[in-house]
């Protein structure tokens, strides 16, 4: 919504302090059809030379994604904390084997249905259960735990930063092309220096067009999404760290109350629980 909000702001800005001054609408408006087919096809050439079939399948989810923003607001947050407290509980008074059943099959398991959100959400499950089975594996090192953790969470966000440079970086060529555009504007009007100053300098008007919107797509529109993207992205990386920081601290020996409170501790402070709200959604939470 607020991607939206400030391409209006951007555009009425640019467009209506132009006119208001005084400028001439008319060569900006019959120019820029060719010289947006010039640079935004050019910048669509260069994002498919410098990325795989895969990244070019994620444009569209991830510009959603920078639209929408991330998926998980505090509530899950707490709830994640309620389900890693009571697996933990679970873990701490019977074992890890005693969680077995709950992590081969979450969908029919009490604990994950009390959670049905996180339940159904197969990432984010998929990686709770994958470490408490290893550690039901007797893979217990805490600091083991925690390296391996770590070096998933930090793959899985190399890859979904990827989407994230690759538009940073056409944002970077897209001023270079806008004075592709333009060169070539210049190459078209000097092949007609013979015509007339009049229409010599609608003509040059128009080549510096390509100049102007290189410029502004680059730093007015692109870039701020890739960064937009590429906070969503950090930001949707603490839930799966908050699993870490849980699992690591319940296998370094730590009560189920003292390890929720570390995980409670690494949530973004906008976005973090207090320590009732917690306690209070724990007590809630009807785990059989």
């Amino acid at each position: 919504m607020f991607i939206i909000i400030g391409l209006v702001v951007v555009l009425g800005c640019v467009f209506g302090s132009f006119v208001a001054s005084g400028g001439a609408i008319g060569p900006l408006v019959s120019s820029m059809p060719f010289e947006l087919l010039t640079i935004l096809g050019a910048a669509v050439g260069t994002f498919l030379m410098a990325n795989s079939i895969a990244a070019v399948k994620h444009l569209p989810g991830g510009l959603k994604k920078a639209m929408k923003g991330s998926q998980y607001v505090r509530s899950d947050y707490v709830d994640l904390l309620s389900l890693l407290f009571h697996i933990s509980k679970l873990a701490s008074s019977k074992g890890f084997m005693a969680l077995e059943s709950h992590i081969e099959d979450p969908q029919g398991s009490t604990v994950f249905g009390a959670f049905p959100k996180i339940r159904d959400n197969s990432h984010v499950c998929s990686f709770i259960c994958d470490y408490l089975r290893m550690a039901g594996m007797n893979a217990t090192d805490p600091y083991q735990m925690d390296e391996v953790m770590g070096n998933e969470l930090k793959k899985n966000m190399r890859e979904e930063m990827h989407l994230s440079h690759a538009l940073q970086s056409i944002a970077d060529a897209l001023p270079a092309l806008g004075i592709v555009a333009a060169v070539l504007g210049v190459i078209k009007t000097m092949a007609s220096i013979s015509k007339p100053p009049i229409i010599l300098g609608e003509m040059i008007a128009g080549a510096l067009v390509g100049t102007f919107l290189g410029i502004l797509l680059a730093y007015g529109i692109v870039a701020p999404i890739a960064s937009r993207l590429g906070g969503v992205v950090e930001e949707e990386s603490s839930y799966l760290d908050l699993v870490r920081s849980v699992i690591v601290a319940h296998l370094q020996g730590n009560a189920p109350q003292v390890s929720v409170e570390i995980g409670r501790k690494s949530i973004p402070s906008d976005l973090m629980p207090s320590f009732q709200e917690v306690e209070e959604a724990v007590s809630a939470a009807a785990v059989a």
